[in-house]
């Protein structure tokens, strides 16, 4: 069982940052796929990949012929959310390319497995003025009349949601400085938002396409 030291010192370079930074995508992605975004070698990303699964901040798996890593849990995408927070957006773009990417990321974006990014903090705004989540001194609450908006607005019951993570949590956005929807729910929502077609992923990262405005309350009708 690695301690606090082994993974402070995984976390010490900047490269397997980076590719823990990937990660949070949510998708498993191949050491291929890890060299071409962080821009090294394959052979440089498996030794980095050797110690941050030594660390237990990665799971590695074999597809096939190719190894695959995802972060081990969204216990490690809340602490990599928590570590941003801290650390800022200091990084400065250069050229137009890395402004539009760094503008794509702050618009809407993976953080493991629920929405961030300007479009993860309007929809919980969103949900607080519908009365179907409240906040209590910085936590995210469900109301149990909330139920039915949900079902009927986004096809799922959060009762439902059988899972051994809260329910719903508040996660600090790191570019907003505003919380958005994590947990089962900040999940479930992400899945849905995915499913019908409101939200694309992208092939070069973790930023998401918007392709409609899920906000409006016609968005089923939309959507049909």
């Amino acid at each position: 069982m690695p301690d606090l030291a082994d993974v402070a010192a995984a976390l010490a370079d900047r490269t397997r940052a980076r590719m823990l930074e990937e990660l949070l995508g949510g998708p498993p992605l191949s050491a291929g796929a890890l060299a071409v975004r962080v821009g090294v070698a394959p052979s440089t990303v498996s030794g980095h990949l050797r110690k941050l699964e030594a660390a237990g901040l990665v799971t590695i798996a074999s597809v096939g012929r190719t190894r695959e890593a995802r972060l081990a849990g969204p216990h490690v995408a809340e602490a990599l959310e928590a570590l941003a927070n801290i650390a800022g957006d200091t990084a400065r773009p250069i050229g137009l390319k890395a402004v539009n990417a760094r503008e794509a990321m702050r618009e809407a974006r993976s953080c493991y497995d629920h929405l961030a990014g300007r479009a993860g903090v309007a929809l919980a705004d969103q949900l607080e003025d519908h009365g179907a989540l409240e906040s209590r001194d910085g936590v995210f609450v469900v109301p149990p009349q909330a139920a039915r908006y949900y079902r009927e607005r986004f096809d799922f019951d959060p009762t439902r949601l059988h899972t051994r993570r809260p329910l719903v949590r508040a996660c600090t956005d790191w570019t907003e400085r505003r919380p958005h929807v994590a947990g089962a729910l900040g999940k479930a929502l992400l899945d849905a938002l995915l499913a019908d077609g409101s939200l694309k992923r992208r092939n070069d990262g973790r930023a998401l396409n918007v392709t409609r405005d899920f906000l409006s309350d016609d968005r089923r009708s939309a959507a049909a």
